[in-house]
């Protein structure tokens, strides 16, 4: 049985300290979404998929990213039916709420690297022992931003993606406090967020 990996993740967050989550917004309103965070530079664009409008979504976001070379991800993957769901909208990556094994070994056999959600010491632990180099730290606004340098030091090779209560008002303090990428949702959607965002962007990079 092949390790399990999502290094290949590396790529996707490159210069990439922002990643956009379009939950719940319908095929028409996510596509504009998506266009609108490929416009102020952020590449990484996930779509939650719940519902089957939500993997239509996925599907039309997928296509429209195809058109400018974006990788799309599908995101709250909790089981094996959305892993398939995924795959076949064309998913480039997965990301989910919390730890699943069977959920992460799918999608990594799916051609998907997997972004698995983590909240303790025990669960980091966990991801690492099972290959894994990059996770979701969720729900990030209740965990804090001393969260990042404590598991920083037990877990230094551990990449975070801090997720969960994110917007351009605190997606700095965490990019400081550690997490290597900040993944914002509702924030695109408010045009008074856009250009602190935009301003995040350029001074990361």
């Amino acid at each position: 049985m092949a390790q399990i990996s999502n290094e290949s993740l590396d790529q996707l967050f490159e210069g990439q300290p922002l990643m956009a989550i379009l939950r719940g917004f319908g095929v028409d309103r996510s596509v504009a979404l998506a266009r609108t965070a490929w416009e102020l530079g952020i590449d990484s664009v996930e779509v939650p998929i719940q519902s089957d409008e939500d993997v239509e979504a996925l599907r039309a976001v997928v296509a429209a990213g195809k058109e400018l070379g974006k990788s799309v991800g599908a995101g709250t993957v909790v089981t094996l039916e959305h892993v398939r769901q995924a795959a076949e909208a064309g998913a480039a990556f997965t990301v989910s709420p919390g730890f699943d094994l069977d959920v992460v070994r799918a999608s990594f056999e799916a051609g998907m690297p997997p972004l698995p959600g983590v909240a303790s010491a025990t669960e980091v632990q966990t991801a690492q022992a099972a290959g894994l180099t990059w996770v979701k730290a969720f729900p990030a606004s209740l965990l804090g931003t001393s969260w990042f340098g404590a598991m920083r030091g037990p877990f230094p090779a551990m990449r975070f993606v801090a997720t969960g209560g994110m917007d351009a008002g605190n997606a700095g303090e965490y990019l400081t406090a550690g997490a290597k990428v900040v993944a914002v949702g509702s924030a695109l959607a408010d045009e008074t967020q856009l250009p602190r965002l935009a301003e995040l962007l350029a001074a990361r990079n």
